[in-house]
């Protein structure tokens, strides 16, 4: 092998498409040319970063002048027992080939992210969490076991059970202590593969979370869309979905709503629009204006027409909404954009999005996307997750505003600290290294650091979001 090659050199983006670089791409599919990439890079100086499908909004699996592993054609399923619901696959595997393996046969992942297309080594690195994630935890509380190389060569097994600490490390530990080479998963037994979703607007914010809380112990589950360019007494209106499994029985024609077949998304809108090409009749609205008008004819349709309505819809259809407009992330322009996500504790978390919503609207930089979702902690050592909501929102990056919204999003982190708020790595591109100190804390800190000279006493697996936050901390 020669290495690197400049044959291997690719420029590589964030989903975004806001941030890019160039590097070296290397492409293996055996464990053993894992091994030998580690020593090869190590013995010439290089870094190595870790990349799944690219779905990162952020940097973290950027790895500007040096090598990236894209894992993506590690992607066998090794086994599946369709009585127990438990299967082992390699990291490369996508969240749509997991569930096209096992919905058939009435299994469901039991987290997944707003989009199929992540591999399932990447959302351990980040340790995903979807619309469920106040009661499913995120995707690491279902790993039942996992095996991983150290890039000292050194294979590792861990469960929850056995090498707990390391459990909980390498899962959210964004691929800078190691890398999957199997994931066994326990999944979830479905009986449909339709569920119930209920739709009713909200005048407001506080009002969507209010009605949040009394619904969720009974929500397998819940998410809010929220128009971030109403203000007043109108800030943060939007649509709330909650949505139940169905129960045994309640599906008169199983066999045929958990094919695969039967979830295939549609690829006209309306029956008449090309999906593929909707992204570009969706670019003159991306703008201040185009999206206040957009906004406002989502929420007023939802309150006259599907206020408080309930139907079936495929399990494909609401878990994956981001996949329903192929390239949508085009439709932001050349410049891309860029997701801000603050997770903020139930007692601070109303005011706090009400104030985050303001300044962006005073700012002239209003979100195009905002998405509420609610959480509960767990026990993963980078871990996002509070007793309480995160508020996703999109921005749209151009040549001129970029020091705009990296001023914002200063202001916004120190709102988000000031609350009690932390932050998801795999949506992030703006904290400072000062502002991840703050919210993950010396212990937390000290224990990562003692990890990575565990695992990594070469300091060899490296990203730009590591060297941004992490590399320089004491």
């Amino acid at each position: 092998m020669t290495f690197p090659s400049s044959d291997q050199l690719a420029r590589l983006q964030n989903f975004g498409r806001s941030i890019g670089s160039t590097a070296y791409v290397y492409r293996p599919t055996q464990v053993e040319q894992l091994a030998e990439l580690f020593e090869l890079a190590a013995r010439q100086g290089f870094t190595v970063g870790m990349r799944g499908a690219g779905r990162s909004y952020g940097d973290a699996s950027l790895n500007a002048g040096n090598v990236v592993l894209d894992l993506r054609r590690m992607n066998r399923v090794l086994e599946w027992n369709p009585e127990t619901g438990v299967i082992r696959v390699e990291p490369g595997v996508t969240i749509q080939q997991l569930w096209q393996t096992t919905l058939e046969d009435g299994w469901w992942p039991a987290v997944v992210p707003g989009t199929m297309f992540p591999t399932l080594g990447g959302c351990l690195a980040m340790n995903i969490h979807g619309k469920n994630n106040y009661m499913a935890g995120p995707i690491g509380e279902h790993v039942l076991e996992f095996t991983a190389l150290l890039p000292t060569g050194e294979p590792i097994t861990c469960s929850p059970q056995a090498k707990a600490d390391l459990f909980h490390a390498l899962i959210s530990g964004m691929g800078l202590l190691g890398v999957f080479t199997s994931i066994t998963l326990q999944l979830k037994h479905i009986y449909s593969g339709n569920v119930w979703v209920q739709a009713w607007a909200t005048p407001s914010l506080r009002r969507m979370m209010a009605d949040f809380e009394p619904i969720k112990a009974e929500s397998d589950y819940l998410v809010g869309w929220v128009d971030g360019t109403a203000g007043g007494s109108a800030l943060g209106r939007g649509q709330i979905h909650r949505t139940l499994y169905l129960s045994p029985g309640e599906d008169a024609v199983p066999t045929q709503t958990l094919k695969a077949d039967y979830q295939i998304l549609p690829d006209t809108f309306f029956g008449l629009v090309p999906k593929s090409s909707l992204y570009q009749l969706m670019r003159p609205f991306m703008n201040n204006w185009g999206v206040a008008l957009v906004n406002t004819g989502k929420y007023w349709s939802s309150r006259l027409l599907s206020h408080h309505t309930k139907y079936l819809q495929s399990l494909v259809a609401f878990n994956f909404l981001l996949d329903y407009v192929p390239n949508w992330e085009k439709a932001y322009g050349s410049g891309g954009l860029i997701q801000y996500q603050a997770f903020i504790p139930k007692a601070t978390a109303a005011d706090a999005f009400a104030d985050i919503l303001r300044l962006t609207q005073k700012r002239g930089l209003p979100n195009y996307l905002g998405v509420l979702k609610r959480h509960r902690p767990d026990k993963f050592l980078l871990s996002h997750a509070v007793d309480g909501y995160s508020l996703a929102m999109d921005f749209r990056v151009t040549h001129g505003n970029r020091p705009r919204l990296q001023n914002m999003a200063d202001e916004l982190t120190e709102m988000v600290l000031q609350a009690g708020g932390r932050f998801y790595f795999a949506k992030d591109s703006l904290i400072s290294a000062a502002a991840a100190a703050r919210f993950l804390g010396e212990d937390t800190l000290s224990r990562f650091r003692q990890f990575k000279a565990q695992c990594d006493p070469q300091n060899l697996l490296q990203t730009e979001l590591y060297r941004r936050l992490l590399a320089s901390q004491p």
